[in-house]
């Protein structure tokens, strides 16, 4: 028997993967996981201030996450695998948060959409948490107040690329998992024409 392009069928047993001349594709299967993760991100319902209309408007029409895979966010944790924060978290918030992440199933990814999430913000007091990274490991920082759904798609997708590269697990590795893990804490720049030197005096 005798297949076009490749000699006789027993070259292919005695070559190997060498005795096919094309029309084959050869990867690790890590490549392949990290490749089918970052294709099927699922985010949490977690939108807490007035970022999370920015966060619904990336999801609507215009910005369609549905591109991504991403269009349905999920309102169990147990279905989701990308935290996105949206907004200020106040102290009686943090312990439901750690909860909610603590529920989402391994791996998972954390965004911290805006200033009051990242740093506090604007509230500078004892009500509100001055960075959620205090609660959670954050993998990526979206800034802006509140930052537009550019911002917002350039995290997940700064967010993607890291993922399909495999470093956020390897940083997880090194750093360990639980109430001591941290996140990579990857800083994007805005995206949505937001002037940056623009500050709110009290």
């Amino acid at each position: 028997m005798r297949i076009p392009g490749l000699g006789q069928a027993g070259e292919i047993a005695d070559d190997g993967l060498a005795g096919l001349e094309h029309n084959f594709i050869t990867s690790n299967v890590e490549a392949l996981v990290n490749w089918a993760r970052m294709r099927s991100c699922w985010p949490a319902t977690f939108g807490l201030a007035c970022c999370a209309f920015e966060m619904m408007a990336a999801g609507a029409a215009h910005y369609d996450l549905g591109r991504y895979g991403m269009e349905v966010f999920r309102a169990s944790p147990r279905q989701a695998d990308l935290m996105i924060v949206a907004g200020r978290v106040s102290q009686k918030m943090a312990p439901v948060l750690r909860q909610v992440y603590d529920q989402m199933m391994e791996p998972k990814w954390v965004i911290s959409m805006g200033v009051c999430a990242s740093s506090g913000g604007m509230f500078n007091n004892y009500a509100i948490v001055q960075g959620i990274d205090q609660v959670v490991p954050v993998d990526v920082y979206a800034p802006g107040c509140p930052p537009g759904p550019e911002t917002l798609m350039h995290a997940i997708l700064t967010l993607h690329d890291k993922i399909h590269a495999g470093e956020l697990l390897k940083r997880r590795e090194a750093t360990g998992t639980g109430e001591t893990a941290t996140g990579a804490g990857i800083m994007v720049q805005q995206r949505d024409g937001q002037t940056a030197g623009l500050t709110i005096r009290s």
